[in-house]
Protein backbone atom coordinates (compact mmCIF):
# COMPACT_ATOMS: atom_id res chain seq x y z
CA UNK A 1 0.00 0.00 0.00
CA UNK A 2 1.67 3.53 -0.69
CA UNK A 3 2.13 6.06 1.80
CA UNK A 4 -0.19 8.25 -0.23
CA UNK A 5 -3.15 6.08 0.32
CA UNK A 6 -2.35 4.71 3.62
CA UNK A 7 -1.85 8.77 5.59
CA UNK A 8 -5.27 9.68 6.87
CA UNK A 9 -5.99 13.17 5.64
CA UNK A 10 -7.29 15.57 8.49
CA UNK A 11 -10.38 15.80 6.40
CA UNK A 12 -11.00 12.27 6.39
CA UNK A 13 -11.47 12.85 10.13
CA UNK A 14 -15.30 12.97 11.64
CA UNK A 15 -16.29 13.06 14.80
CA UNK A 16 -18.33 10.49 16.38
CA UNK A 17 -21.96 11.24 16.99
CA UNK A 18 -21.85 12.15 21.17
CA UNK A 19 -18.83 14.35 20.26
CA UNK A 20 -20.48 16.19 18.01
CA UNK A 21 -23.29 17.05 20.13
CA UNK A 22 -20.47 18.10 22.72
CA UNK A 23 -18.74 20.63 20.72
CA UNK A 24 -21.91 22.30 19.51
CA UNK A 25 -23.41 22.66 22.92
CA UNK A 26 -20.13 24.47 23.44
CA UNK A 27 -20.36 26.72 20.74
CA UNK A 28 -23.39 27.49 20.79
CA UNK A 29 -24.12 26.59 24.48
CA UNK A 30 -25.43 29.33 27.03
CA UNK A 31 -22.55 29.49 29.24
CA UNK A 32 -20.46 31.38 26.95
CA UNK A 33 -18.23 33.69 29.07
CA UNK A 34 -19.96 37.41 29.39
CA UNK A 35 -18.32 40.16 27.64
CA UNK A 36 -16.14 42.29 29.80
CA UNK A 37 -17.16 45.79 30.80
CA UNK A 38 -15.11 48.95 30.09
CA UNK A 39 -12.76 48.77 33.22
CA UNK A 40 -11.48 45.11 33.37
CA UNK A 41 -11.24 44.83 29.17
CA UNK A 42 -8.70 48.45 30.15
CA UNK A 43 -7.17 47.03 33.11
CA UNK A 44 -6.11 44.01 31.29
CA UNK A 45 -4.62 46.26 28.09
CA UNK A 46 -2.44 48.12 31.21
CA UNK A 47 -1.41 44.74 32.22
CA UNK A 48 -0.09 43.92 29.20
CA UNK A 49 1.62 46.82 28.74
CA UNK A 50 3.26 45.58 32.29
CA UNK A 51 4.42 42.48 31.09
CA UNK A 52 6.01 44.23 27.87
CA UNK A 53 8.82 45.76 30.39
CA UNK A 54 9.32 42.34 31.81
CA UNK A 55 10.53 41.23 28.63
CA UNK A 56 12.15 44.33 27.50
CA UNK A 57 13.58 45.61 30.70
CA UNK A 58 15.55 48.69 28.80
CA UNK A 59 12.29 50.00 28.64
CA UNK A 60 12.60 51.36 32.51
CA UNK A 61 15.34 53.84 31.22
CA UNK A 62 13.54 56.72 30.72
CA UNK A 63 11.99 56.26 34.04
CA UNK A 64 14.92 55.87 36.33
CA UNK A 65 18.03 56.63 34.71
CA UNK A 66 17.08 59.75 32.81
CA UNK A 67 15.48 61.34 35.64
CA UNK A 68 18.62 60.76 37.66
CA UNK A 69 20.97 62.15 35.50
CA UNK A 70 18.63 65.54 35.26
CA UNK A 71 18.04 66.18 38.49
CA UNK A 72 21.77 65.50 39.00
CA UNK A 73 23.19 67.31 36.05
CA UNK A 74 20.79 70.65 36.50
CA UNK A 75 21.07 70.58 40.58
CA UNK A 76 25.15 70.85 40.23
CA UNK A 77 25.42 72.79 36.70
CA UNK A 78 22.75 75.12 37.71
CA UNK A 79 22.09 75.23 41.32
CA UNK A 80 24.67 77.72 42.45
CA UNK A 81 24.72 80.20 39.75
CA UNK A 82 20.92 80.55 39.56
CA UNK A 83 20.39 80.63 43.44
CA UNK A 84 23.45 80.74 45.18
CA UNK A 85 23.82 77.09 46.09
CA UNK A 86 22.25 73.67 45.42
CA UNK A 87 20.29 73.09 48.73
CA UNK A 88 18.22 76.65 47.92
CA UNK A 89 17.98 75.71 44.44
CA UNK A 90 16.71 72.07 44.32
CA UNK A 91 13.62 73.41 46.34
CA UNK A 92 12.72 75.44 43.45
CA UNK A 93 14.03 72.94 41.15
CA UNK A 94 12.52 69.12 41.82
CA UNK A 95 9.25 69.73 41.46
CA UNK A 96 9.53 71.69 37.85
CA UNK A 97 12.08 69.28 36.97
CA UNK A 98 9.62 66.24 37.85
CA UNK A 99 6.93 68.05 35.74
CA UNK A 100 8.96 68.27 32.26
CA UNK A 101 10.60 64.46 32.83
CA UNK A 102 6.92 62.74 33.10
CA UNK A 103 5.82 65.60 30.65
CA UNK A 104 8.74 64.32 27.99
CA UNK A 105 8.11 60.52 28.61
CA UNK A 106 4.63 60.85 27.79
CA UNK A 107 5.82 60.09 24.08
CA UNK A 108 6.59 56.99 24.56
CA UNK A 109 2.74 55.70 24.41
CA UNK A 110 2.87 56.93 21.01
CA UNK A 111 5.52 54.86 19.95
CA UNK A 112 4.15 52.11 21.39
CA UNK A 113 0.98 52.09 19.52
CA UNK A 114 2.82 52.68 16.56
CA UNK A 115 4.61 49.75 17.20
CA UNK A 116 1.93 47.62 17.71
CA UNK A 117 0.04 49.23 14.46
CA UNK A 118 3.10 47.89 12.39
CA UNK A 119 3.61 44.41 13.90
CA UNK A 120 0.09 44.29 13.32
CA UNK A 121 -1.42 43.46 16.80
CA UNK A 122 -4.08 46.33 16.53
CA UNK A 123 -5.90 44.20 13.40
CA UNK A 124 -6.47 41.59 16.42
CA UNK A 125 -7.57 43.84 18.74
CA UNK A 126 -10.03 45.34 16.63
CA UNK A 127 -11.56 41.72 16.26
CA UNK A 128 -11.94 41.07 19.74
CA UNK A 129 -15.91 41.52 21.24
CA UNK A 130 -14.59 44.32 23.85
CA UNK A 131 -15.08 48.44 24.46
CA UNK A 132 -13.44 49.43 21.76
CA UNK A 133 -11.24 52.68 23.17
CA UNK A 134 -9.92 49.56 25.88
CA UNK A 135 -6.52 48.89 23.88
CA UNK A 136 -6.22 52.83 24.06
CA UNK A 137 -6.75 53.39 27.74
CA UNK A 138 -4.78 50.50 28.55
CA UNK A 139 -1.70 51.82 27.06
CA UNK A 140 -2.58 55.29 28.97
CA UNK A 141 -3.24 52.82 32.32
CA UNK A 142 0.71 51.21 31.90
CA UNK A 143 2.39 54.48 31.02
CA UNK A 144 0.60 55.91 34.52
CA UNK A 145 2.62 53.15 36.38
CA UNK A 146 6.00 54.23 34.96
CA UNK A 147 5.09 57.98 35.45
CA UNK A 148 4.60 57.02 39.36
CA UNK A 149 7.84 55.22 38.92
CA UNK A 150 9.88 57.90 37.61
CA UNK A 151 8.40 60.78 40.47
CA UNK A 152 9.36 58.08 43.19
CA UNK A 153 12.99 58.05 42.13
CA UNK A 154 13.44 61.44 41.22
CA UNK A 155 12.15 61.95 44.54
CA UNK A 156 14.25 59.87 46.36
CA UNK A 157 17.26 61.11 44.87
CA UNK A 158 16.05 64.88 45.15
CA UNK A 159 15.58 63.98 49.13
CA UNK A 160 19.18 62.49 49.29
CA UNK A 161 20.59 65.92 47.93
CA UNK A 162 18.57 67.80 49.90
CA UNK A 163 15.17 68.55 48.84
CA UNK A 164 12.38 69.28 51.75
CA UNK A 165 8.80 69.58 50.62
CA UNK A 166 7.02 71.82 53.15
CA UNK A 167 3.57 70.33 52.87
CA UNK A 168 5.36 66.91 53.81
CA UNK A 169 3.96 63.77 53.06
CA UNK A 170 0.25 64.59 51.81
CA UNK A 171 1.95 67.64 49.90
CA UNK A 172 3.50 65.72 47.99
CA UNK A 173 0.74 62.96 47.35
CA UNK A 174 -1.24 65.66 45.84
CA UNK A 175 1.38 67.29 43.61
CA UNK A 176 2.28 64.29 42.10
CA UNK A 177 -1.48 62.99 41.74
CA UNK A 178 -2.46 66.32 40.12
CA UNK A 179 0.72 65.14 37.62
CA UNK A 180 -0.43 62.25 36.81
CA UNK A 181 -3.92 63.58 35.74
CA UNK A 182 -2.23 65.47 33.33
CA UNK A 183 0.57 63.08 32.16
CA UNK A 184 -2.81 60.68 31.18
CA UNK A 185 -4.24 63.39 29.10
CA UNK A 186 -1.40 65.00 27.80
CA UNK A 187 -0.76 61.29 26.39
CA UNK A 188 -3.61 61.50 23.98
CA UNK A 189 -2.03 63.59 22.05
CA UNK A 190 0.75 61.18 21.43
CA UNK A 191 -1.57 57.94 20.71
CA UNK A 192 -3.06 60.17 18.20
CA UNK A 193 0.50 60.60 16.42
CA UNK A 194 1.65 57.30 16.80
CA UNK A 195 -1.99 56.41 14.61
CA UNK A 196 -1.41 58.87 12.55
CA UNK A 197 2.52 58.45 11.28
CA UNK A 198 3.99 55.90 9.22
CA UNK A 199 7.15 54.73 11.58
CA UNK A 200 8.11 54.99 15.61
CA UNK A 201 10.99 57.40 14.88
CA UNK A 202 8.23 59.73 13.40
CA UNK A 203 6.42 59.62 16.22
CA UNK A 204 9.48 60.96 18.15
CA UNK A 205 10.70 63.44 15.88
CA UNK A 206 7.37 64.91 15.61
CA UNK A 207 7.13 64.59 19.42
CA UNK A 208 10.42 66.21 20.07
CA UNK A 209 9.18 69.36 18.16
CA UNK A 210 6.61 69.47 20.44
CA UNK A 211 8.09 68.58 23.78
CA UNK A 212 11.20 70.75 24.09
CA UNK A 213 9.51 74.08 23.35
CA UNK A 214 6.64 73.53 25.76
CA UNK A 215 9.11 72.27 28.45
CA UNK A 216 11.52 74.77 27.85
CA UNK A 217 9.92 77.69 27.98
CA UNK A 218 8.67 77.66 30.77
CA UNK A 219 9.35 78.21 34.59
CA UNK A 220 10.84 74.99 35.56
CA UNK A 221 14.37 76.21 35.66
CA UNK A 222 13.93 79.85 36.51
CA UNK A 223 11.37 82.46 37.47
CA UNK A 224 9.32 84.33 34.13
CA UNK A 225 10.06 87.52 35.76
CA UNK A 226 13.54 87.28 34.33
CA UNK A 227 12.34 86.89 30.96
CA UNK A 228 11.57 89.56 28.24
CA UNK A 229 8.20 90.46 28.24
CA UNK A 230 7.18 88.84 25.08
CA UNK A 231 8.28 85.57 26.33
CA UNK A 232 7.13 85.58 29.44
CA UNK A 233 3.52 86.63 27.61
CA UNK A 234 3.64 82.69 26.12
CA UNK A 235 5.44 81.27 29.68
CA UNK A 236 3.13 82.66 32.05
CA UNK A 237 0.03 80.63 30.24
CA UNK A 238 1.64 77.97 29.13
CA UNK A 239 0.29 74.57 30.52
CA UNK A 240 3.38 73.25 31.96
CA UNK A 241 4.35 76.72 33.49
CA UNK A 242 0.36 76.22 35.36
CA UNK A 243 1.48 72.76 36.32
CA UNK A 244 4.87 73.16 37.36
CA UNK A 245 3.65 75.99 39.37
CA UNK A 246 0.77 73.73 41.06
CA UNK A 247 2.78 71.30 42.28
CA UNK A 248 5.84 73.53 43.63
CA UNK A 249 3.12 75.12 45.27
CA UNK A 250 1.51 71.84 46.96
CA UNK A 251 4.66 70.39 47.55
CA UNK A 252 5.24 73.31 49.55
CA UNK A 253 2.58 72.80 51.32
CA UNK A 254 0.17 75.97 50.00
CA UNK A 255 -3.00 75.30 47.51
CA UNK A 256 -2.57 77.33 44.87
CA UNK A 257 -6.34 77.07 43.54
CA UNK A 258 -5.94 79.15 39.97
CA UNK A 259 -2.80 77.00 38.92
CA UNK A 260 -4.83 73.42 40.36
CA UNK A 261 -7.87 74.93 38.03
CA UNK A 262 -5.73 75.74 35.08
CA UNK A 263 -3.61 72.54 35.16
CA UNK A 264 -7.36 69.94 35.35
CA UNK A 265 -8.66 72.90 33.24
CA UNK A 266 -5.92 71.81 30.27
CA UNK A 267 -6.37 68.31 31.39
CA UNK A 268 -9.57 68.40 30.64
CA UNK A 269 -9.63 70.28 27.14
CA UNK A 270 -6.75 67.78 26.26
CA UNK A 271 -8.71 64.38 27.09
CA UNK A 272 -11.50 65.91 24.99
CA UNK A 273 -10.23 67.15 22.33
CA UNK A 274 -7.35 64.47 21.66
CA UNK A 275 -9.28 61.62 22.88
CA UNK A 276 -12.29 61.70 20.60
CA UNK A 277 -10.17 61.99 17.37
CA UNK A 278 -7.07 59.54 18.75
CA UNK A 279 -10.44 56.85 18.89
CA UNK A 280 -11.74 58.42 15.05
CA UNK A 281 -8.46 57.21 13.72
CA UNK A 282 -8.58 53.84 15.61
CA UNK A 283 -11.84 53.09 14.46
CA UNK A 284 -11.21 54.11 10.85
CA UNK A 285 -7.19 52.60 10.95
Amino acid sequence: MSTATARTEPEDVVLAAPDQERLSALLVGQDRPPRPSALPASLTFGWRAMLKIKHVPEQLFDVTAFPIMLVLMYTYLFGGALAGSTEEYIQFLLPGIMVMSVVMITMYTGVAVNTDIAKGVFDRFRTLPIWRPAPMVGYLLGDVLRYLLASAVMLAVGMLIGFRPGGGVLGVLAGVALLMVFAFAFSWIWTMFGLLLRSEKSVMGVSMMVIFPLTFLSNVFVDPRTMPGWLQAFVNNSPVTHLATAVRELMAGNWPAADVAWSLGWAGILAAVFGPVTMRLYNRK
